[in-house]
């Protein structure tokens, strides 16, 4: 993803980027509310993170302004010590697309910007791409399954017998039908490898 981080807090900023980096996301940052608002409508961006309290224009004033007046759908995260219900209504009655208080754990910071990624992208998920369980997803498209607001990390065998098994969920599927689409071999390993990925695939889903 590509993120413009609006946040006057140095060390909060730097944290915050630093772990979205590592997560393999571009990272812009604005230190007040004015350089915020000028790079969100010269740039585009997947997700905007902006912080409520800052100098110059607040977040409130920012979000108003790309959203209402600038007339940009670009998801956006406030971000606030500010947690009672009042201010999370009045962000995003003005626009705001989620509202996460501080102090925050980045992991749930993640799982509600890719969340929001997501709600963005709308119609652009191809048809096919998508498959689901009740709160499980996969997406085809961009390698990603979730269950719920939380990322599941899969090794690319584990991916591909999930994919498998969700694409034949309604189906009675034998072990050498296994073997053949997600091992590509026609012949009986003599192992009990199908048993030991699947409770890996068992466990990661239960536990996220």
């Amino acid at each position: 993803m590509k993120i413009l981080l609006i946040e006057d807090e140095p060390s909060v900023s730097s944290f915050i980027k630093r772990g979205l980096e590592e997560q393999g996301n571009v990272v812009m940052q604005a230190f007040d509310g004015v350089t915020g608002l000028k790079l969100a409508l010269q740039h585009p961006f997947d997700v905007i993170i902006l912080d409520v309290v800052m100098p110059g224009l607040n977040g409130i004033e920012v979000c108003d302004s790309i959203k209402n007046k600038g007339g940009l759908s670009t998801p956006i995260l406030m971000l606030s010590a500010l947690g009672t219900t009042d201010d999370i209504v009045t962000g995003l009655n003005t626009g705001a697309d989620d509202y996460l208080a501080k102090p925050f754990k980045f992991k749930e910071l993640l799982a509600r910007l890719q969340a929001l990624q997501r709600r963005g992208l709308g119609g652009k998920v191809k048809a096919g791409d998508l498959l689901m369980v009740q709160d499980l997803e996969m997406n085809l498209g961009a390698k990603e399954v979730r269950r719920g607001n939380v990322g599941i990390e899969l090794t690319a065998r584990e991916f591909r017998l999930l994919e498998y098994l969700l694409k034949n969920k309604n189906r009675v599927v034998s072990r050498t039908s296994i073997l053949e689409n997600v091992w590509e071999v026609n012949f009986d390993l003599g192992t009990n490898v199908i048993d030991v990925y699947v409770n890996y695939l068992r466990k990661k889903i239960e536990h996220g």
